[in-house]
């Protein structure tokens, strides 16, 4: 666990490359996605080492709703009783359990969907939001085409951003298999829609950019 800015810290959630945040709020936490269903347990031990529990989290919210984001979704949810966030376009397949196969440009990406390992367990989200929406201190930037309703998010007092699955930085910095996102041509005419003037990005899938290394994300999304 590392901050990432004041505020936010990230939790890797299997290894070091897989990650959700959590973000510190006056009324209590803020988790931004989940991660696999192994992830409530390193979700759980990270806030403990803080002095708090799973009890303190308030919102969870899910940047997309693909496997590696919720499959451990209903188990944190059970033992905070945390209110559960998500695009209005996405609600449904949250609810499902799965990606539908329209979710999924490419026949490889609806091949694997159709695998037991990647469904999870139903979960129903306690409301939706939309783009500009205010989430304590994140505020919601829709950002179509990785999945329709996949959702970035600005920490405000921080000017730190939340990418979700937007951009992955493995190995540098990609927008991913084309296969895997529901619209290549949407996802990528999305980027306009990222603000470039922050001081910090948390990707689920890489290391963050803190510092003067945050240029070389607005160079790729200018590119």
């Amino acid at each position: 666990m590392s901050e990432l800015a004041p505020g936010i810290l990230r939790i890797p959630t299997r290894g070091d490359g897989e990650n959700c945040f959590l973000v510190a709020d006056e009324d209590g936490l803020t988790l931004v996605d989940v991660g696999w269903k192994s992830a409530p347990t390193a979700i759980r031990q990270a806030i403990e080492s803080t002095g708090r529990t799973l009890a303190d989290v308030r919102r969870i919210v899910i940047t997309h709703a693909h496997p590696d984001h919720v499959r451990g979704l209903a188990e944190v949810a059970a033992r905070s009783d945390a209110e559960v966030l998500i695009h209005e376009l996405e609600a449904s397949w949250l609810a499902a359990g799965r990606v539908p196969r329209s979710g999924r440009s490419g026949a490889f990406g609806r091949a694997v969907d159709r695998l037991p390992l990647l469904h999870w367990q139903p979960v129903a989200a306690t409301r939706t939001v939309v783009d500009g929406a205010r989430i304590g201190a994140l505020r919601v930037i829709h950002t179509p085409g990785h999945s329709p309703g996949h959702i970035v998010l600005l920490h405000e007092p921080s000017k730190a951003l939340l990418v979700g699955d937007a951009v992955f930085n493995r190995g540098g910095l990609s927008s991913g298999q084309d296969a895997l996102a529901a619209d290549p041509v949407v996802r990528d005419a999305s980027y306009a829609f990222m603000p470039r003037d922050v001081t910090a990005v948390g990707f689920a899938h890489g290391a963050p950019l803190v510092g003067d290394a945050v240029t070389s994300l607005n160079a790729w999304l200018d590119r």
